[in-house]
């Protein structure tokens, strides 16, 4: 159904080829875990139609990653394109423009991008993951700097399917998607000079367990660009939500910044830097014509957006860097 044999080959040319044995078999399981889903987006990328394009990306007025067109589009191509792409939805990560088609996403990820990208380390010729990958925005963004080779993981098919869809007129040799969850990453593997968690750590019900894991899937000297949710206080501050939190399911731990820091220390991480913080905000993270479900607006107290609507703290999140 897939070809990975060129994310097996770029394993190889970077000195990691010991371990294509173990990601074949992560990958067959989780490529044949059954999805009724499955055959009706496969049909839909196989309707994608072909447009020939440069290859790579382009960033217009700082927010759509573009795929340009060698040539003028007959505009029934582009309906056919948009309607395609209509049939993945709904599209949380973005915005992208794809050869005119403009896909406005729940979030806006090239605010956080902007907010994160000034204050990490170099990721020319570096072996990059990006985990919780969603349909791959930070991967493309990632690419624009020339690493070695930019994989990302998550389970969700349907991002899976978007990222496909991307890829189609993006074009990028050495950008690769798994369809596969953290714990399915091999232990102890070393294989990442930097690992994106952005958006992960409040979901994890081991804290400590998961930054000791991505700790020692870094090469020595490797970089966490880690982003979260944090609250406001000292060292021993941490909220622990009864249920929700702005309408989340499965979470677990929002720390203060400064525990964050005693978090990242007690794990084994030095050289911690906070590159950023800021409020999520209605702009940011948004109800469009490609996601129809409820989003931000809905979950902040209408009387008080400062609160959520469980009456916690709305979300500011923190970006920080670490070191192996």
């Amino acid at each position: 159904m897939f070809d990975f044999e060129k994310f097996y080959k770029c394993l190889t040319r970077y000195g990691l080829g010991k371990w294509n044995e173990k990601f074949e078999i992560i990958i067959e399981k989780a490529v044949n875990k059954p999805d009724g889903n499955l055959p009706n987006w496969m049909q839909t990328l196989s309707e994608l139609p072909d447009i020939e394009t440069e290859g790579g990306i382009n960033i217009k007025d700082n927010a759509f990653v573009t795929a340009k067109a060698r040539n003028n589009i007959p505009s029934e191509k582009l309906i056919e394109l948009k309607s395609s792409l209509k049939k993945l939805c709904p599209w949380r990560k973005g915005p992208f423009d794809l050869c005119g088609v403009e896909i406005d996403a729940e979030w806006r990820a090239d605010i956080k991008w902007n907010y994160l990208i000034d204050g990490i380390s170099d990721l020319k010729d570096k072996v990059v993951l990006d985990l919780g990958c969603s349909n791959g925005y930070y991967m493309f963004r990632i690419a624009e700097h020339n690493p070695a080779m930019v994989l990302g993981i998550d389970p969700s098919r349907i991002c899976w399917m978007q990222f496909e869809a991307l890829q189609k007129y993006l074009k990028y040799p050495n950008v690769f998607y798994l369809p596969i969850g953290f714990e399915d990453m091999p232990e102890n593997c070393e294989i990442f000079d930097t690992i994106f968690a952005m958006g992960i750590l409040y979901h994890r019900k081991a804290p400590f367990d998961f930054l000791r894991t991505l700790k020692y899937m870094l090469k020595p000297g490797g970089e966490l660009v880690l982003e979260t949710i944090t609250v406001e206080g000292d060292e021993r501050t941490v909220l622990v939500p009864e249920d929700r939190y702005a309408g989340m399911k499965n979470v677990w731990f929002f720390p203060s910044d400064n525990a964050l820091v005693v978090w990242l220390k007690k794990a084994g991480f030095n050289n911690i830097k906070i590159v950023n913080k800021y409020a999520t905000t209605i702009e940011e993270q948004r109800q469009t014509q490609w996601i129809t479900t409820e989003t931000l607006k809905n979950w902040l107290d209408p009387n008080d957006p400062s609160k959520t609507i469980e009456g916690l703290p709305a979300p500011i999140r923190t970006i920080i860097t670490c070191k192996r």
